[in-house]
């Protein structure tokens, strides 16, 4: 599958959800089970290569920020919700994960300790092959490979780190630094 196929189907999804990744995944589901099983296949396989570009500390930094920690399966859920924000928002914060800032429901966060991830997205292929044969989606043959990034952490809950990496999150889900 295509990238634009891949954007498209969560666009059509997004569209009357109401920013409900739930509500998004189960619609990217029924959408993607009238498909063909190859494009299915295809679909789950475009995920991973999604999830693998995404899978950056910079990014784990900022999930851990705005939901007060991410483990690893926390910062996976976390990428579903942010791929349950569309394309544009997904790839500004890719390539600049402070960008989330920007965005109004991360804003009320800051206030309301709400937290954002999605482990339903990352089912959207599961659902729909089961959906379209009632059995299990086979697994990838060709798995798509996550990159190492042990190299490049940094220490989560260190507040001075937070703001030197990430300083409009950190303005929002850090305490002031001290005068």
């Amino acid at each position: 599958m295509r990238t634009d196929a891949f954007w498209a189907l969560i666009d059509e999804a997004r569209t009357g959800a109401g920013g409900d990744t739930e509500a998004i995944a189960t619609r990217a589901a029924a959408l993607l089970a009238r498909r063909d099983v190859t494009e299915i296949a295809g679909w789950q396989r475009h995920l991973r290569r999604v999830l693998a570009a995404s899978y950056r500390v910079d990014l784990w930094g900022a999930a851990y920020l705005i939901n007060g920690g991410a483990s690893d399966d926390g910062f996976e859920y976390f990428r579903g919700w942010l791929i349950g924000q569309g394309r544009e928002v997904f790839a500004r914060a890719v390539a600049e994960p402070d960008t989330l800032a920007e965005l109004p429901p991360i804003r009320q966060a800051a206030a309301t300790g709400e937290e954002f991830e999605s482990e339903r997205m990352l089912g959207i292929a599961a659902d729909a092959y089961r959906q379209a044969t009632a059995a299990e989606l086979p697994p990838d043959p060709d798995p798509v490979p996550y990159p190492e990034i042990s190299d490049d952490f940094w220490d989560f809950d260190d507040e001075e780190e937070a703001r030197r990496h990430l300083p409009r999150l950190a303005a929002l889900f850090t305490e002031p630094p001290p005068e």
